[in-house]
């Protein structure tokens, strides 16, 4: 008699275990600072939202973090920065780990941050915690992406704003995620241009769910959610196209209305948009701050891509600091010169 074969694991290498949300938070648990820079965060980006403060959200920083201290020297400037401009701009750090891959590449610092395919997921999960710590403790609010639907237990209970991006927003498990996560998040238009799929998802993580997950214990669990009402709409342009004209805006903002949908926009500045051309985010930029001239202009957020030198590296030994290893960044310079505007 032949032996029965293995059916299942056929083609994992390996299974690791991996430190708990809570046992992560026991070791880094939230301070009295960042959650009180956090609460506040969400609450500003919420009253922008509903138009209680006229005030533009900029999501500003690199295309994604991977070197802890120069994001933390970035932070230290963008935190300066925004005690001169918070009369017209709410600032957010953008604070990326998570990098979704068109086919292959480095998937960001909490699945790789040696940048060496070691995948060390517990230091990265760490030190993605520490970094957010640290940031959130200079009294300046995160945003980030959350791609894994695991991470968010993890470092959630330190961001103010969420984005699911244009790869993911058509996926039932980010739209169910979405629907629980305690803060407010922006959905862009899928990579072909898509407002559609955009506005579709916008419908459904509004909505209640129950979907697996897993518990501050790491244990599989039923997730019962309220659904979540700040949510809103991302133009990030795509399919060859721009779509942060005020005519395009203007599409936009009609099929949310059509949708009975809030007409609420931000505008990230960076991708499809800038055509992955660092410096033409100053064009962008220039024309939405036209735009915002109109009282009901539904631009109520931009989103920058910029780091402390202007353009990208390739991921290799003696790497350039405080430059990009994924998109193109403009520098902290023309940062400056576009928030002074």
């Amino acid at each position: 008699m032949k032996p029965i074969c293995k059916t299942e694991n056929l083609r994992v290498e390996s299974v690791t275990k991996l430190i708990t949300p809570g046992e992560l938070k026991k070791t880094l648990p939230l301070t009295e600072a960042s959650k009180e820079t956090v609460v506040r965060g969400r609450e500003a980006v919420c009253a922008v939202l509903e138009r209680r403060d006229p005030r533009l959200l900029v999501i500003t920083g690199p295309c994604s973090i991977h070197d802890p201290a120069a994001a933390l020297d970035y932070a230290r400037r963008l935190k300066a920065l925004s005690e001169e401009v918070k009369d017209r701009f709410l600032i957010v750090m953008r604070v990326y780990f998570e990098k979704p891959r068109t086919t292959i590449g480095w998937k960001g610092f909490i699945n790789d941050p040696h940048l060496d395919d070691s995948c060390d997921m517990e230091y990265g999960l760490r030190e993605a915690r520490k970094l957010l710590l640290s940031i959130t403790g200079l009294g300046l609010p995160v945003a980030t992406e959350f791609l894994d639907p695991i991470i968010p237990q993890y470092t959630a209970d330190l961001v103010s704003w969420a984005a699911i991006g244009a790869r993911t927003i058509e996926s039932q498990t980010h739209r169910e995620m979405t629907s629980g996560l305690s803060m407010p998040v922006g959905l862009k238009n899928a990579t072909n241009g898509s407002v559609q799929s955009a506005v579709d998802a916008l419908l459904a993580c509004r909505s209640p769910h129950s979907f697996l997950g897993i518990d501050q214990d790491g244990r599989s669990c039923i997730v019962k959610t309220r659904g979540n009402p700040d949510t809103h709409l991302v133009l990030r342009g795509g399919g060859g196209k721009t779509n942060y004209h005020a005519d395009e805006v203007a599409e936009a903002a009609a099929k949310l209305r059509a949708a009975g949908l809030p007409e609420m926009i931000m505008v990230d500045c960076s991708h499809a948009n800038c055509a992955k051309v660092a410096v033409r985010q100053a064009e962008v930029w220039k024309d939405l701050l036209e735009q915002r001239k109109k009282p009901d202009c539904p631009v109520m957020g931009a989103m920058l891509e910029s780091f402390i030198e202007e353009g990208n590296q390739p991921i290799r030994a003696g790497l350039k600091y405080g430059l990009s290893i994924t998109d193109p960044c403009i520098d902290w310079n023309m940062t400056e010169q576009l928030l002074r505007m």
